[in-house]
């Protein structure tokens, strides 16, 4: 029996249900940044589960492996002429290379490191950014609330921070304190808090006018209650955003006081020391700074999407209707 040309079968129909929830789903998906997401969960898990799932031991040295190669350029002998050959993965001789990414130029793996300085660099800036946001919120709501002589305070100390150029000043408290991880986070803390002030307080200032603050003056609430139930749930999403924009740039500025000897002491590995260590091999051995270079690239710039996206979504002016 013929089906007539106009009737639409059940299969067609399934089929064409199908396309269009995946074309649903492909629309959805869009709206979010997913590769920044995969990104990041991936850094998190690295920086969790560290002792788990790093091939090697962090800090044992194997000078025999020094800067050798990654896996797929790996040290497979050596010629007659006394210098290595190098050949792909599946002609190493037995064993090939342990190190996937290669080693550094002390022979400890590339790979493992990089795992361990995630959970170094994500550390160090979940703590200042924390401190950073606490001070920087608390500073701007009494600004923006109180007004005045507090405000004039508030504000020319946050001038007088950021007109200090800080790599002067955050290896000026290392050299004065020291260098450990209260001290790395005390000097993180302080490139975070002056735009956070900044920001609060310019909402602040319009909060207060508003009419359920001024019916809670009137009901007789706490200015501590003020503050912190009234002014600043309006806040919030301003402070999540900055903060989220913020993340990447304490990354950025805990690799770069690596890089100059200033942030956490060896052996303890982080992504700016690696870059550092490998900075005089870029001609023999490029991977020593390629990889952990690649790392601190990746999770910045994947921070700085989801910042742009969150001030997309949540911000009236800019959201699509």
């Amino acid at each position: 029996m013929t089906t007539p040309a106009n009737e639409v079968t059940v299969s067609e129909i399934l089929e064409r249900r199908d396309a269009q929830g995946f074309k649903a789903f492909l629309v959805e998906a869009s709206k979010w940044p997913v590769i920044p997401i995969v990104i990041l969960s991936l850094v998190v898990i690295c920086a969790v589960f560290a002792d788990l799932i790093a091939p090697n031991e962090r800090d044992k040295q194997d000078l025999r492996a020094r800067t050798s190669a990654p896996f797929w350029k790996a040290e497979c002998g050596v010629a007659e002429d006394g210098r290595k050959e190098t050949s792909t993965f599946d002609n190493c001789r037995s064993g090939g290379n342990k190190y996937l990414l290669g080693a550094d130029p002390l022979g400890r793996g590339l790979l493992t490191r990089i795992i361990h300085g995630a959970r170094i660099s994500l550390t160090l800036a979940a703590v200042s950014i924390t401190v950073g946001t606490i001070v920087g919120t608390t500073l701007g709501l009494m600004a923006g609330y109180f007004g005045g002589i507090i405000d004039e305070i508030i504000m020319r100390i946050t001038d007088i921070v950021t007109s200090i150029p800080y790599l002067l000043l955050a290896l000026i408290i290392v050299i004065v304190l020291g260098q450990n991880f209260g001290v790395i986070v005390l000097v993180l803390a302080l490139a975070s808090w002056p735009g956070i002030v900044r920001l609060v307080r310019g909402q602040a200032l319009q909060l207060r006018e508003l009419d359920y603050v001024a019916l809670a003056r009137v009901a007789g609430s706490s200015t501590p209650r003020i503050l912190y139930a009234h002014i600043l749930p309006g806040v919030s999403n301003t402070i999540v955003v900055a903060t989220t924009l913020q993340v990447g740039s304490i990354i950025l500025a805990e690799a770069i006081l690596s890089f100059l000897g200033a942030g956490i002491p060896p052996p303890t590995p982080s992504w700016g020391s690696m870059v550092s260590d490998g900075r005089s091999y870029l001609g023999s051995a490029w991977w020593v700074a390629f990889f952990p270079g690649m790392a601190i690239f990746l999770t910045v710039m994947s921070f700085n999407f989801i910042g742009d996206w969150l001030r997309d979504r949540w911000d009236p002016r800019l959201r699509q209707l």
